[in-house]
């Protein structure tokens, strides 16, 4: 059965693949067996945007206490490698060569996986199976990529200090932000549309949403575009910076000046923050959204107004419909 839809209709299907995907879960968390993510270290492995998943939850467990980092799957071919004392591979679809190998190779380590479903090919290599059950999704990832940051956000609640956050209130506020920031990411779209690049930069948990929004517009509006963490991005790679490329900024954070100081040398950018006291002035468009009261949950509320961004950035590209046309045929697994 066909479970891809365009891109903006599975952009409006995230608040209700969030409640799903948070009761799912939530299931499962009440069986799993999370000691050996608890004494650590722990590894989240993927690959493309289960990459980018995975540096967004490793910096949410580091705040909650817990010794966690993230790699590639390809840093882990090597079978002697002996990284961590659990590994956890995001797979949004649960078809990713590269997560499943470098589980695959390790058959005596503890070894978890995420992905939208279970009786996908990562869930044959792992020991144990978190499916997130977010449904119906698009190229690129959509409602996947917000299972997984959930499904990870709900882990490291049961195996650190818990956050505090009321989960089940988060789909109904992602459907607010999806309306209430639609105008501006069209905005925003405008603004950058035609672009020669653009930077895509935060920190922490905001680092790996600049690096799945890079993705996207990669992807989606084929523009050239490149993730930074906040402060590497003030020690050079801003350089070749001018009024034909564009910035866009995730965060509370250095991330404001950054935006301002940008948009004043006359370089277009974008700012998604939780701040609301930061407005537009020239060559700057701010989003706000809501301060959800966790990392994570920031994360998933700040991809949202970047999505929109994106799908407008590639209907203003003439790219409506994301189709790859240099697609490889050994990054899947079959199903």
């Amino acid at each position: 059965m066909n479970d891809r839809v365009p891109y903006r209709e599975a952009i409006a299907l995230q608040p209700t693949a969030l409640e799903t995907c948070i009761a799912a879960v939530s299931e499962r968390l009440k069986t799993l067996d999370v000691a050996p993510i608890q004494s650590g270290p722990v590894v989240l492995v993927g690959i493309g945007a289960s990459l980018y998943a995975a540096n967004v939850v490793s910096a949410q467990m580091r705040s909650q206490g817990l010794r966690a980092f993230s790699l590639p799957g390809t840093d882990l071919y090597d079978a002697s490698i002996d990284a961590g004392s659990a590994y956890i591979a995001f797979s949004a679809s649960g078809r990713s060569e590269e997560p499943a190998r470098a589980m695959e190779i390790r058959p005596d380590a503890v070894t978890y996986g995420i992905a939208k479903a279970d009786g996908t090919p990562i869930s044959r290599v792992v020991k144990h199976m978190i499916a997130t059950e977010s449904g119906t999704d698009s190229g690129p990832n959509t409602t996947s990529y917000l299972g997984s940051l959930v499904a990870g956000a709900l882990l490291a609640d049961k195996a650190g200090t818990p956050s505090g956050a009321d989960w089940a209130k988060l789909p109904a506020l992602a459907a607010t932000v999806l309306e209430a920031t639609r105008a501006q990411a069209d905005k925003a779209a405008r603004m950058l549309s035609g672009k020669t690049s653009i930077d895509c930069v935060g920190a922490g948990t905001a680092y790996g949403t600049a690096g799945y929004a890079a993705l996207l517009i990669r992807e989606a509006a084929r523009v050239a575009a490149q993730d930074w963490d906040t402060l590497n991005f003030l020690h050079g790679p801003m350089e070749p910076n001018d009024g034909s490329t564009g910035v866009l900024l995730f965060g509370d954070g250095r991330e404001v000046k950054l935006a301002q100081d940008l948009a004043g040398f006359g370089i277009p950018s974008v700012l998604i923050t939780t701040r609301a006291d930061i407005a537009d002035a020239d060559n700057l468009v701010v989003i706000p959204v809501p301060d959800f009261g966790s990392q994570i949950g920031n994360a998933v509320l700040q991809a949202l107004p970047a999505q929109l961004f994106i799908a407008t950035l590639s209907e203003e590209a003439g790219l409506p419909v994301c189709n790859f046309r240099y697609r490889q045929t050994d990054t899947k697994r079959d199903a």
